[in-house]
């Protein structure tokens, strides 16, 4: 049977989430090939280029190796190449380097700065809309300020100082909230006074963030200018120069710097294509996102570069949400196509919008009836960025970008204002993991050597009287089976038992002194769960020795600084279940907390965690990955 080709021509929101969805439906047909085409080796995370703009954080935190992505799906093909041209009639995609036969095509090459014909934008202003575009702007900031630092001149000092956002949608508002953010760092680093920075937002329109209500707007404006943030509105920018920029009244604004972030259009490579456009040079699309009157020929538009008005006069925003559903329409209708099922007609789910102003506040609007501002909008723009990795299946991404956002932050630019940041030195946590480990280790070599001698083995876990003391108590439903002599001592039942359970964990108190328990006994739900586990007197025998066993690898493990994290929260399970089990008392409950403390990397500052996980991240990264290269599909 012959193969059905599909090609995917870009890697960003649209063409990987038509990609992902492709190959999991069509994963069992061995008779399809997938092949994604992009210039890159990586998907750019694009609602996060002004991070790395302004500085927040390092550029490999919004690049996504194709890989990574794609390392599990077997039917599918990276190609890292640039698409010059599409042969519609003999159904061919032409790169520089090549040609692609497809059955089916998807064409996702998303948009590029639109500056309106404005001169001089192209010459002197920045535009941010690409990985290599938040790179240069990043690097021109810290150029011009260290420049400014030492200029003798205060008009021009002022000039180099003032940085201007041109457009106040969602891209301008975040990239000028990062400036608010960085600026005291500039100023400390190069030796600045904080007030001698301007930042300012030119607009043409009358209000700002026109896509959120004007309730959601007028905070984020309020917060602009609490920080000192220059707002000018009905302000359109006529000419742009080296040293300033001139508005439509006359005036001009001294600046060295201007980020243009006032429109978007369609990318000018697929002009070439011979496909129907509309504004904006984006191509037309039906409902099902064929391409106009190239239905026959299995040809889809999604993304930013994809016109279809859902709505008269109203096409799909160019917004990452109306990307992610537009690819997921065309993947859909193609597996449609192979299966011979019905194809689906394109709906969109706008589930809200939400905006940054830097790394602690923002406003959000959710399904158009909850809005949310500060502290409380920025986590879920992080719980929609986390969803964003479940929908792409990336758990390894997700987990990077929890370390970016949260643990690996300078200056406190983060959500949590740098309390979890990992900054910090760990060494001085070496003694208590150190310490904490012997706690365990000796506590489980109580439990493992019993009453027998410590140099001889061969004593060690009794037998079975051992058992009956320290084991059956706890377990209503073992204790017909056992005999735990409770009242030989004479002291009673009750006060045998106490100190049986004292014994079980190793513990000990002042005499006349009696810790109290954590739970005086055990919750009927755990019971249930232990019952299940130990059912009778064997089984509960071997799971006692087991745990213990684990626990002196816990021990060893801490002592060495090895898997500390692992072996920390380890630790945190078994003190819970020693809780629930009755047989843990309130005075000792710092283990838990401990335990928290030495997650923190002690096990790097000076242990074996600092060679060991390297090389266990490398060799499972590499088993599970592959190994990430600068270009795909090249031999």
């Amino acid at each position: 049977m012959t193969k059905q080709k599909i090609v995917v021509v870009g890697a960003g929101y649209a063409g990987v989430s038509a990609t992902k969805f492709l190959a999991k439906k069509l994963k069992k047909d061995s008779d399809v090939e997938i092949t994604l085409i992009d210039r890159h080796s990586y998907h750019t995370m694009m609602t996060e280029l002004h991070e790395v703009a302004g500085g927040r954080v390092e550029p490999s935190a919004i690049q996504y190796d194709l890989q990574r992505l794609f390392s599990r799906k077997k039917n599918v093909t990276l190609v890292t190449d640039t698409v010059t041209g599409i042969d519609k009639d003999k159904k061919v995609v032409q790169t520089k380097l090549g040609s692609y036969e497809f059955d089916q095509l998807i064409i996702g090459m998303g948009g590029e700065p639109n500056d309106f014909g404005t001169p001089g934008v192209k010459e002197h202003g920045f535009t941010l809309w690409s990985f290599e575009n938040s790179l240069k702007i990043r690097e021109h900031i810290l150029e011009t300020v260290e420049k400014a630092a030492i200029e003798p001149d205060p008009e021009v000092r002022k000039a180099m100082l003032t940085f201007v956002v041109c457009g106040s949608g969602f891209t301008g508002i975040e990239m000028v909230g990062e400036l608010i953010d960085w600026k005291d760092r500039l100023a400390k680093d190069f030796k600045l006074d904080p007030n001698e920075f301007t930042l300012m937002v030119v607009e043409a329109m009358p209000t700002i963030l026109n896509m959120l209500s004007r309730n959601d707007a007028a905070k984020a404006e309020r917060y602009l200018e609490k920080k000192n943030v220059k707002l000018l509105l009905n302000a359109p920018i006529v000419e742009v120069a080296a040293d300033h920029i001139k508005l439509k009244d006359g005036s001009t604004v001294p600046t060295h710097t201007l980020i243009w972030t006032a429109g978007v259009k369609a990318t000018s490579d697929a002009a070439d294509f011979g496909l129907e456009s509309a504004r904006g040079n984006r191509l037309i699309a039906n409902e099902f996102m064929q391409a106009k009157g190239y239905e026959d020929k299995n040809i889809y538009i999604v993304g930013d570069l994809v016109y279809y008005e859902e709505f008269p006069e109203t096409p799909t925003p160019q917004i990452v949400q109306a990307a992610e559903q537009t690819g997921h329409t065309a993947a859909a209708n193609i597996v449609a196509d192979i299966k011979g099922s019905e194809k689906h007609k394109f709906k969109g789910n706008y589930q809200g919008f939400m905006v940054s102003v830097g790394a602690k506040w923002g406003v959000a609007n959710l399904f158009d009836k909850i809005h949310l501002s500060g502290f409380l909008a920025i986590i879920m723009k992080h719980i929609v960025n986390l969803k964003y990795f479940f929908d792409i299946r990336s758990g390894y991404y997700m987990f990077q970008y929890i370390m970016h956002e949260f643990f690996h932050i300078k200056d406190d630019r983060n959500v949590t204002r740098g309390h979890s940041s990992r900054y910090g030195n760990v060494l001085w946590s070496v003694p208590l993991r150190v310490f904490y480990g012997m706690v365990w280790l000796v506590e489980s070599m109580k439990k493992i050597v019993g009453t027998g001698d410590y140099l001889k083995p061969s004593t060690w876990f009794g037998d079975g009287s051992w058992f009956t003391d320290k084991v059956a108590f706890p377990f209503p439903w073992l204790q017909e089976q056992v005999t735990t002599g409770a009242s030989a001592a004479g002291g009673g039942a009750e006060a045998t038992e106490t100190t049986a359970k004292a014994a079980q964990f190793g513990l000990s108190y002042a005499y006349g002194e009696e810790p109290m328990q954590v739970f005086d006994h055990m919750p009927k739900w755990f019971e249930s769960v232990m019952k299940f586990m130990m059912p009778n007197q064997e089984v509960a025998l071997f799971m006692q020795k087991f745990m213990t066993i684990v626990e002196v690898l816990i021990a060893l493990a801490l002592i060495a600084g090895l898997f500390t994290w692992l072996s920390s929260a380890a630790t945190i399970g078994l003190t819970i279940a020693f809780c629930l089990s009755g047989m843990f008392y309130w005075v000792n409950i710092w283990f838990i907390f401990v335990a928290f403390a030495l997650m923190n990397g002690s096990g790097r500052a000076l242990g074996l965690d600092r060679w060991v996980i390297p090389w266990v991240q490398r060799t499972l990264g590499k088993w599970w990955y592959g190994t990430p290269k600068s270009r795909y599909g090249s031999k």
